[in-house]
């Protein structure tokens, strides 16, 4: 489960290097959660990479209404090829979701702790993502959702599972609309290597969505 995420970099300079695009700086954001308007990085149907903006909550197109979105923030590696909600997006619609480090919570006693995920070099990574467009009700709505995978040996203390954090390497693979290639698409669907990441205990002040500053990521003593 990936619930919370930050990126607080202004340039998404891995995608820029291994995309060869460039694209708008965009403002910090540190508490990022569903049903919020998140950027996504897909390409367009000229072929070329661009940054829209999509509701965090994937819509199926098929879907008699829009809250349906709030229950599939995420999609799960395992399935996400064949199950009704995600495989046409799957096959179609594969997006970047960029970031630079999630939230997760342990449980500790009776009370929950949170830690911010991370890479250790502090850099802005992406997230293996999918978007759909929906209409109806007189409106159209693009919506995403993260693909998780099981636990590395970092998060696997915390949570059993984890967000997909693609390798640069296959970004172009990955949003490529004609690479119809399901079994080399879910290769990519990993845990990422835990050695590259760390996990910081930070405030509990996270746990509110409407908090969102700078000051979240401080860490802070483990309860």
């Amino acid at each position: 489960m990936c619930g919370r995420y930050t990126l607080s970099a202004r340039r998404l300079e891995r995608a820029e290097r291994a995309l060869h695009s460039l694209f708008p700086e965009l403002d910090p954001r540190y508490n990022i959660a569903p049903s919020q308007d998140v950027p996504i990085i897909r390409e367009s149907p000229e072929g070329k990479y661009e940054l829209a903006m999509a509701r965090w909550g994937l819509i199926p197109r098929w879907a008699k209404e829009p809250k349906t979105g709030y229950s599939m923030i995420n999609a799960r590696a395992e399935t996400v090829a064949e199950k009704p909600a995600f495989r046409d997006a799957f096959r179609r619609r594969r997006c970047l979701i960029p970031a630079d480090g999630f939230y997760e919570w342990k449980q500790a006693g009776t009370a929950k702790q949170p830690f911010h995920i991370r890479l250790k070099d502090g850099g802005d990574f992406a997230f293996a993502g999918l978007w759909e467009r929906w209409r109806g009700e007189g409106q159209e709505i693009e919506s995403c959702s993260i693909i998780v995978t099981d636990a590395n040996d970092l998060l696997r203390p915390i949570h059993d599972r984890m967000p997909v954090i693609l390798d640069p390497a296959d970004y172009a693979a990955w949003l490529d609309p004609e690479n119809r290639n399901a079994e080399a698409l879910a290769q990519l669907l990993k845990p990422y290597p835990a050695g590259q990441m760390e996990a910081v205990p930070v405030s509990r002040r996270v746990n509110s969505p409407k908090v969102d500053e700078a000051s979240l990521l401080d860490p802070v003593e483990a309860v």
